[in-house]
This record gives structure tokens, sequence and C-alpha cells, in this order.
């Protein structure tokens, strides 16, 4: 199951993140079901299984935390047996997918406010956290005006306009990625996701720079929602995904290349606010 599991990562391509840092989590239970003679066999096959699955996709941090996470509970629990490392390593697990699920919550949750009843806003990509926060506002009674870009080659805001569209008092309207800058006058507010930041750098779907860009030449404030987790201090290095050029086009590409970045980099100085589950961070 973890070999396979790696190789699903490996091919998620639009999944959000923290979809696939659960399904990492879930992997490693496999481990659960096998027989190992001693505590120091079991922690090396839980090690080296846990570094397979952050190898799998080195651009989602919140792999790379709630893999750490998992590792450093089972270590600091100082089982004395096999079994007791195992059931670290289930509580390790069950907690680990409960925080991720809280996390995106409360950070839908705290930025119902900056959704303003009657606002426009432009969003990116398909971020569930950005459109969680989009229905609690609506629920809350808001109308809500909502831009989605494309997010081509694999049209991914598609979903998001499809979900949005299916909330009462959101007027959802898809627009391809290229007029973004034409409708962002329009906008009271950019509103995406986060693959995640590093340092003074938000990584993010590609187009998202260009947009930030564009907002900010236009003084229409840039936010930022996601988990805390993925707000990466150290000893994560982001590496980029390129994936299939025939995403972008099916015809022979004779005489030229074709480049189809998954993500791109955008300077936080662009960004107004961050916000996560511990709340509203406003960047200078």
């Amino acid at each position: 199951m973890i070999d396979e599991t790696v190789e699903e990562i490996e091919e998620m391509q639009t999944h959000s993140s923290s979809t696939v840092a659960i399904k990492a989590a879930e992997a490693l239970g496999e481990l659960l079901e096998r027989e190992f003679a001693t505590t120091e066999e079991y922690r090396k096959h839980l090690e080296r299984n846990s570094d397979a699955l952050r190898r799998a996709n080195t651009s989602h941090a919140s792999l790379f935390t709630t893999q750490r996470e998992i590792i450093a509970r089972v270590e600091a629990s100082d089982a004395d047996s096999v079994e007791a490392a195992k059931a670290a390593t289930a509580e390790a697990i069950d907690g680990v997918i409960e925080a991720v699920g809280r996390a995106k919550h409360q950070a839908a949750t705290n930025a119902v406010d900056l959704l303003e009843d009657g606002a426009t806003v432009l969003t990116h990509d398909f971020s569930t956290t950005v459109v969680e926060a989009i229905e609690l506002a609506a629920r809350a009674g808001h109308h809500l005006d909502v831009y989605v870009t494309e997010a081509r080659p694999r049209f991914i805001g598609r979903k998001a306009a499809r979900t949005l569209a299916g909330i009462d008092r959101v007027d959802a309207t898809l627009v391809v990625d290229s007029a973004a800058g034409h409708y962002l006058d329009d906008c009271d507010r950019v509103v995406v996701g986060m693959d995640c930041i590093v340092d003074d750098t938000l990584y993010n779907r590609v187009g998202t720079f260009p947009i930030a860009a564009t907002a900010a030449e236009l003084a229409v404030p840039v936010s930022v929602f996601g988990s805390s987790a993925k707000l990466i201090e150290e000893g994560f290095a982001f590496e980029n995904a390129f994936r299939s050029r025939s995403e972008v086009m099916r015809e022979p590409t004779e005489g030229f290349d074709v480049a189809n970045p998954a993500y791109d980099a955008t300077p936080t100085h662009l960004l107004s606010n961050v916000v996560t589950d511990e709340g509203v961070h406003e960047l200078e």
C-alpha cells in the first residue's frame, strides 16, 4: 500500500496539498499490520517509508510537515516495545489527520470577516480553504460576486466555479486566466490558497504571481488562506513540479518546447495578509 501511495502521490496533480498529506499519513498505517522483531527495526521501517512518502512530492509543504510530525511523536513516545511504538504511530496518524482538517476549517472561519457583504473577489485555482471561507461567509448572510480563473492547462478553476455556483448568495463567473487583469479593477480583494510560504515567498498554483503583481498595481489587496502548517521556517526546500507537455497541447511539438510548471513564486511583499488557523497575519 505504501509503494502504491507513493506512486499515487507522484501523480496527484490536481489534489490539494492537504489531501496529499492525509493520504500519506493514512498509508503509514500499513506498518501497523506488519510483524517486526524489535522496536529498532520498526522505527527504521517507519522512517524509511516516511522518507519515501515525503520524496514523492517535494513541492507540498504540508506533506513534509505532517510526516515529520508523525516521526517526531513516535520518537517522543520513547516506546519500549513494538506494540507500544505501533500504538504511538496510530495515535500520531490520527492526531495529524484531525489537525489538518481542523486547521483548514479554522483558517476558513478566520477569513470570513475579510469577505464582506456585497464584495467582489477574484480567486485562482481551486483552494478548498478559500471555497469553505466563501461558503461560511455566505451562510453568515454575505452576498459575494466571485471571479474564478480557469487555472490552465488542467482547468482546475472550473471545479471551483461549479462548487461556488451551488452556494446561495454567491454569484460565480469563470474567466480565462489571461483576463484576470481585465476584471481585477472591479474587485475588492484577491483570495487564494497556498501550497506553502517559505521565508518571503508564496508558492502556489502557477499564475498566482502575475495576478498578485497586477493586483498590487491596481491597489487591490491580496489575501492568502491556509493552514499554519504551510508556513515553513526551516528544513524544507521547495521543488517545483513540471508536468507533461501533453496537458498543454496534444499535437506534435516539432521545433519548439513546451513548458508546464505546476507552481510559481510570489514575493510576500505583494500580499496584504495571510489567514491561517492561528489568525490574520498582516504583512507590511
